[in-house]
Parts: structure tokens; C-alpha cells; sequence
């Protein structure tokens, strides 16, 4: 017999990780078009806590109580009438809904088949719900917005965070020369990633040792040490600055424009397609995933303080079942 209930990690308010806790909650049922995934693994994204917080997607899920999380890995338990390209038993992966509310950390979840790709083969369930949003960001900034050219100089900033590293080796993939900011702990593995040159943020200015750049990823923002700002001294003239957190800031698409460069904000989507190509690569062994740290399900609050304090390599995750 089917179960009627699951396991998630709820919140009831807006507040610090003590206000994660583990419920029992109806399990969903899949709508035409839609599949329900046993989920086995939950990525855990910067986005997660800034919205616990009230930040982050927090406007568009609106008051607690909700259930964070948008990368998953897991097995299609059922599909709704009309799915066509899975079925019960095989192994997915994928970012549903964002930026609405998608459950991830949860034992199910439900969402459009086509939000969905095959798991890749190389990867646990754990790794592979590292990949979904991290990866489809770095793809949708390298890949469509950017259009990133070989021969093209791309700078990363936070090149060893989960986005950071996937758009390192996205970008070199395509054969364009790649610089990156991290702590120095960091440099040996960027470079085996494809990282060219490397600047450690803690010791030097990336403006005072970077130059002719042709596309800047800003995984930091304006916010934080005015790292949009300082990026445009390294642009080239008609160059882009794809601002992540927080988007494109007045300011400085003013002075982008006055410098004849390009500015762009960004915002991830779901997209199936592009975590087939992705997942093609990483089998390949074109693309490695890095899992800092595999929490279980129970202990999403810890999860959400290591991830807060920041300099984690590559992802952390939510192991959710067996």
C-alpha cells in the first residue's frame, strides 16, 4: 500500500536555523504531466537560508509555514497521465518550480516531468543533488546569457563556492581562459578544475592583478565589497557583468553604461534539457561535482550553520532516504 504521509522539514516563522524542524505531512500526488520522485537527496543552496530568513525567494512563497529546499535527486515512484519521457523506477534529478515553492526537503515531491532529467550514472544521490541549481545557474550565465567563446578571458568570483566551480569548468569547457577569486586553501583545486589564474581575496585586490576580462560572473554582489563596482576596472569595453545576488545595481549599470560595457542580472530556471547536457559531461568525466559535507535530514538546522559561515568547497546536501 501506498504511503499516505512523509517526512519534511518545515518552518512555522521567519527566523535562524532553530526554526527548521522535522513533521509529518500528506504525501503529494502527481497531476497530469507530473511525476512524484522518492526523493534521496537534497541540495542545500544559499538561496535556502536566505529565504528561512526572509530574504531570498521568501516573497514569492509568502508567510511560513513552507518547506525549503529546490535541488533534489531521487527515483519517479509515479507519473501522472500524459508523462511520456519517465518512468516508475527511473533515477532523476532536478531544481523544480524555483522560484516558487518546490519541498525539496522532503521524502516526495511533485513537479512537471520536463523539470526532471535522468540522474547521472557516475553519481550518488547525494552528489547529484549537488548539481540542479548550482550548475543550471553557471550554465544559463555561461551558456545562454553570456554566449562565452573560446579565447574569451571569464572572471569568477567565489570561483570555489557550489555556482563558482561549475562555471569554472563550464567556461573552460568551451575553451576560454579562466580567472578566479578564492582563499588561497583553494588554488590547487580551481586549477585542476581549469582555472588559469587565480587571486586570493584575502591577500590582494582581484583589480590590482586582473585585466582584459571579457565576462565577469559575480557571485558576490554589490553588497559585498562593492564587488560589482570594482569588477568594471577589469571589463573590456563592450564587455558583460552578469550581477548574481541581488541583480544589477543602479549605480552600476550607470557607470557600465558610460564605459560602453554590458550589464546583466540573472535569476536560475528549471530546465530539463540543459541537466541532460550537463549530466552527459559529468559522466564523461568533463564536469566533477564537489559534497563538502552529507547531512541527514534531521540535522537541516546544522546544515544551514555550516553553510552560513561561509568558504564551503562545492555544496552541502540533505540525505533524505535510503
Amino acid at each position: 500500500m501506498a504511503r499516505s504521509m512523509m517526512r519534511v522539514v518545515v518552518q512555522d516563522a521567519l527566523g535562524g536555523p532553530e526554526v527548521l524542524r522535522v513533521a509529518e505531512v500528506p504525501r503529494p500526488e502527481p497531476l497530469p504531466t507530473e511525476v512524484l520522485v522518492r526523493v534521496r537527496a537534497a541540495g542545500i543552496n544559499p538561496v535556502d537560508w536566505k529565504t528561512r530568513q526572509g530574504g531570498g525567494m521568501a516573497g514569492v512563497l509568502g508567510d511560513p509555514p513552507f518547506t525549503l529546499g529546490w535541488d533534489v535527486s531521487g527515483v519517479v515512484e509515479e507519473v501522472g497521465f500524459g508523462v511520456t519521457t519517465l518512468a516508475p523506477g527511473d533515477e532523476v534529478y532536478g531544481m523544480p518550480w524555483f522560484p516558487r515553492q518546490a519541498g525539496g526537503y522532503a521524502e516526495f515531491v511533485t513537479a512537471p516531468s520536463r523539470q526532471f532529467a535522468r540522474k547521472p550514472g557516475t553519481l550518488s544521490h547525494e552528489e547529484a543533488a549537488a548539481v540542479p541549481l548550482a550548475a543550471l545557474t553557471a550554465w544559463q550565465i555561461i551558456v545562454d546569457t553570456a554566449r562565452v567563446t573560446a579565447g574569451q578571458r571569464v572572471l569568477v568570483h567565489a570561483a570555489a563556492g557550489g555556482v563558482g566551480h561549475f562555471a569554472v569548468q563550464f567556461a573552460r569547457h568551451l575553451g576560454a581562459r579562466v580567472v578566479g577569486t578564492a582563499r588561497g586553501s583553494r588554488h590547487e583545486w580551481l586549477g585542476r578544475l581549469g582555472a588559469e589564474e587565480l587571486v586570493d581575496y584575502t591577500e590582494r585586490r582581484f583589480e590590482d592583478v586582473v585585466e582584459d576580462i571579457d565576462v565577469v560572473i559575480d557571485l558576490l554582489g554589490e553588497g559585498h565589497d562593492a564587488t560589482s563596482t570594482r569588477s568594471l576596472k577589469v571589463l573590456k569595453k563592450g564587455g558583460l557583468l552578469v550581477a548574481v545576488p541581488g541583480g544589477v545595481a543602479p549605480e552600476v549599470r550607470q557607470a557600465a553604461d558610460a564605459a560602453g560595457m554590458r550589464t546583466s542580472g540573472f535569476l536560475v530556471e528549471p530546465d530539463g534539457a540543459a541537466l541532460t547536457a550537463i549530466a552527459g559531461l559529468i559522466d564523461k568525466g568533463e564536469v566533477v561535482v564537489e559534497v563538502e559535507e552529507v547531512f541527514p535530514l534531521e540535522e537541516a538546522a546544522r546544515a544551514h550553520r555550516k553553510g552560513e559561515e561561509g568558504h564551503t568547497r562545492g555544496k552541502l546536501v540533505l540525505r533524505v532516504g535510503a
